[in-house]
């Protein structure tokens, strides 16, 4: 007889009534934990998906009806037509081409010059240590903390007045709502931008200079090249909130024909609300796509520009 025969026959029988259960091993109950997990996240992110896109869907589908009313719009596709954009584009008493284009060019040079001189403060703040650094920083943070709204009364009289001296910057002048913008967002730019540059290591400017490079060519050739992530961030946060922003253009621009976009799509629905509802759908999904195709080119600095140099400071 072998030994797993004599093992075998020496082990006792089950007894009756008792059925042996197999043992549950660890893994299985951690496995059915992170499946619990799992579809929890995947039910929160469903629910923040749908919240999302809610409104993206609708005001495709309202612009898209036939019938351009508000309420005609609740049912979503429930017919599909290209009346608005028609309509949008043909109607002389609104010209959305021209608004299209002063809004693309007021926030392509509201973006690149809000990029250069708070790249150049930043980089001042960072690198040079000079008396009132301390408190310029400070100063920077608290003006952030005071709302924009109290500044519109003061903005308004200044570009009056400026407008006898400088035409070119007072009222009603494109240049002169670029200036506004710049001011506005210049400190809270400054102070991102801060805390990037600080994350360079200075050893990288000391051993420039050690090779000839001066102040200037470190910069331009160097640091802004190490710190991309963050001039794409800020450039494409500056152009969404100029192609957005409606209170200070209708209050600086008066003339339709120097009108942002956000100022002439109201123009819509300022009389007729529930009737041009269509057409301003229309407009405004025309107006979403320069931002979605900047945002998706911009993708990869997006997340290491808003993170990398918040720790640092």
């Amino acid at each position: 007889m072998t030994a797993t025969a004599v093992q075998a026959a020496s082990s006792p029988p089950p007894k009756a009534g008792r059925e042996t259960r197999p043992v549950r091993s660890a893994p299985d109950v951690n496995a059915g934990r992170r499946a619990v997990q799992a579809s929890w996240r995947y039910l929160i992110a469903a629910v923040a998906l749908v919240f999302a896109l809610f409104p993206i869907v609708f005001i495709i589908s309202a612009s898209l009806n036939p019938l351009g009313s508000l309420t005609s719009s609740n049912a979503l596709f429930s017919a599909v037509d290209a009346g608005s954009y028609v309509d949008l584009l043909s109607d002389p008493a609104h010209p959305y081409a021209r608004w299209f284009g002063n809004s693309m060019m007021i926030g392509g040079v509201t973006a690149v010059a809000t990029v250069f001189l708070g790249a150049c403060a930043a980089y001042a703040f960072s690198r040079f240590r000079f008396k009132g650094r301390r408190g310029g920083l400070l100063t920077l943070i608290l003006l952030q903390m005071f709302p924009q709204t109290l500044a519109y009364v003061a903005i308004f009289l200044l570009l009056t007045t400026l407008k006898d001296v400088f035409p070119i910057l007072g009222l009603d002048s494109q240049i002169g709502l670029i200036m506004v913008y710049l001011g506005g967002a210049l400190g809270v730019n400054t102070y991102l931008m801060y805390g990037f540059f600080s994350s360079v290591p200075m050893s990288i400017d000391e051993s420039a200079k050690i090779d000839g490079a001066s102040h200037a060519r470190v910069f331009f050739s160097i640091i802004l090249r190490l710190v991309a992530p963050i001039l794409a961030v800020v450039a494409l946060l500056s152009f969404i909130g100029t192609l957005n922003d409606f209170v200070i253009a209708s209050v600086v621009l008066t003339t339709p024909g120097k009108q942002t976009l956000a100022v002439g799509l109201y123009q819509f629905i300022s009389q007729n609300f529930s009737q041009n509802w269509g057409v301003f759908a229309a407009g405004a999904v025309l107006a979403a796509i320069p931002v979605v195709l900047i945002f998706l080119f911009l993708q990869k600095y997006i997340v290491s520009g808003l993170t990398a140099g918040a720790v640092k400071g």
